[in-house]
């Protein structure tokens, strides 16, 4: 069983920054490939950012993008989101979620078969 808890979240003042931190148990991380998600009150995940097993490929949500940064350390089992000039919008829970049988870039929440419990982020203006 793969285990995945956030840490790093709070509140923040518009234009400042987060580190988003995800441990995953287990001996076999770096046969994951890992996601950020967000979700915000009364609104659908959202998908956030990607990365592939060996950190070659990343891609981001329009909306992040050229902010925000994943990033992962397959020899600690860590995922990173490094989030830059936030913006009110940018308040929910984020989440980190895992999977092992994926190819290619994975946007989908569905496509993700294990999830952290989210970690809060709040931007005041």
């Amino acid at each position: 069983q793969v285990q995945l808890v956030e840490s790093g979240g709070g509140l923040v003042q518009a234009g400042g920054s987060l580190r988003l931190s995800c441990a995953v148990s287990g001996r076999t991380f770096s046969s994951y490939v890992m996601g950020w998600f967000r979700q915000a009150p009364g609104k659908e995940r959202e998908f956030v950012a990607f990365i592939s097993r060996s950190s070659g490929v990343t891609y981001y949500a329009d909306s992040v993008k050229g902010r925000f940064t994943i990033s992962r350390d397959n020899a600690k089992n860590m995922v990173y989101l490094q989030m830059n000039s936030l913006k009110p919008e940018d308040t929910a829970v984020y989440c980190c979620a895992a999977d092992r049988s994926q190819t290619g870039i994975v946007i989908t929440p569905a496509q993700y078969d294990y999830w952290g419990q989210g970690t809060q982020v709040t931007v005041s203006s």
